[in-house]
């Protein structure tokens, strides 16, 4: 059996296809761990990053939470399709 195990030196968590609840608690999980996170979302998974931000700093730690940056980019990919992403930064603002 493979256990799954996080890096919490790492501040950044890629958003992928998962489910949005379901990556809202592992973000969450960092979160509480580290104090500040950065979430990136890459093309289709720009609009679940939102979410799971959302969750996170207006449902489940409301008040305790800040959004501090958010960040948006483009890039045109070699096959001719523009690539969007998005960052968030969420910081811990009290325990």
């Amino acid at each position: 059996m493979i256990e799954k195990t996080i890096d919490y030196t790492v501040e950044k968590f890629l958003i992928t296809n998962e489910p949005v609840m379901e990556l809202a608690m592992n973000v969450l999980e960092v979160l509480n761990k580290i104090g500040k996170i950065t979430i990136k979302g890459k093309d289709e998974s720009c609009p679940a990053t939102v979410s799971v931000a959302n969750i996170i700093t207006q449902n489940v730690l409301n008040g305790t939470t800040k959004t501090d940056k958010i960040s948006l980019s483009s890039e045109i990919s070699d096959d001719g399709r523009m690539i969007s992403t998005i960052e968030i930064i969420i910081t811990k603002i009290s325990n």
